[in-house]
């Protein structure tokens, strides 16, 4: 149960290169297509996971129009994105997991872990660390697809030695990845993530899932930190990085590089570029959620925040795009 030849292949690959695999985290209005692929063009992990989707969404019949731009996969994006559902019905779970392996995905991954009010209230994401039954139905409900199902999660909701229920429970589950951000919902990221606790997981995975692959989340900045925290923690498979992506579009480099104002801008041309063909596509797209990113490309620069508070002004790619060609007039 708890191997998979999807995961196998990442796992192996990243064993012959002597390193753990690396994956970006899934984000809420981040990890759409468009995203990934401008991720993929700057430096690309192992494992690349689409945004949270509902899993009652996918085939509720007034809902599933608006789960089409989540679940976009483009025909260059490579490897295919992992799909990560969220919600809190074991039903809904397969019928959603029917559905996406319809669509061609790979693997399924349940997020047990999103702090967000919204969802909590759903009785869903961080809320399942308090609710072992549900998730179990849940897994059990997204394995009717046939797909490997992985897991996302939080050592525990308010205390941080609920990991020593919490952790197990999910290990005796069996799935072939179990992704903890060591930290608890209610810390979100306002404390240093819980490292001196990564041995303990490591321990709990070699006694009731040794087959099962454990990936680390939460404050690690790029490719040499993950590096260096697999090394300290040996017995951790994988790196998941999240926020370090908005520090640093090249968080995946093997080798670090300088990169210059000229470059980072012509990533941000190619993630406008991208967003108007994925519109075009006639795929709803909303133009405030791509401000969020503008600050990606000018941190560093001379006029930084100038330049950024006049990109938060626009309206449309095209007036972005005046302002990168203003500043930086390319070849």
């Amino acid at each position: 149960m708890t191997q998979s030849v999807y995961w196998n292949r990442i796992a192996e690959k990243a064993k012959k290169e002597n390193r753990p695999f690396f994956s970006l985290a899934p984000m809420e209005a981040v990890t759409g297509s468009v995203f990934r692929r401008v991720v993929m063009k700057a430096a690309a992990p192992d494992v690349f996971y689409t945004e949270f989707t509902n899993a009652l969404s996918i085939t509720h019949p007034l809902a599933k129009e608006t789960t089409k731009g989540r679940l976009y996969i483009d025909p260059e994006e490579n490897p295919k994105p992992i799909v990560q559902l969220w919600g809190n019905s074991g039903e809904d779970f397969a019928k959603a997991a029917k559905e996406v392996a319809k669509q061609g995905y790979e693997a399924i991954d349940i997020n047990t872990g999103c702090p967000d009010i919204a969802v909590i209230k759903n009785h869903s994401g961080s809320d399942l660390i308090r609710h072992f039954d549900t998730t179990k139905e849940i897994i059990e409900g997204a394995r009717q697809g046939g797909l490997p199902v992985s897991v996302k999660t939080r050592i525990g909701y308010s205390e941080v030695e609920e990991f020593e229920n919490w952790i197990p429970f999910l290990l005796k589950q069996q799935v072939p990845v179990l992704t903890v951000h060591v930290r608890t919902r209610e810390e979100m990221s306002k404390v240093p993530a819980h490292y001196e606790l990564i041995d303990q997981l490591v321990q709990m995975r070699d006694a009731y899932a040794p087959d099962t692959l454990l990936q680390i989340n939460g404050d690690i900045a790029d490719y040499q930190a993950g590096i260096k925290l697999a090394k300290e923690h040996p017995g951790v498979d994988g790196i998941m990085i999240g926020r370090g992506i908005f520090m640093n579009p090249y968080a995946f480099e093997k080798e670090p590089k300088e990169h210059s104002s000229h470059e980072l801008l012509n990533l941000l041309r190619y993630q406008l570029d991208l967003y108007d063909e994925f519109v075009a596509k006639g795929i709803p797209g909303h133009f405030a959620p791509l401000q969020r990113f503008f600050k990606i490309y000018v941190r560093g620069m001379k006029g930084a925040s100038a330049i950024r508070n006049d990109l938060m002004q626009t309206k449309t790619t095209d007036d972005a795009r005046a302002i990168i060609d203003r500043i930086d007039p390319g070849e």
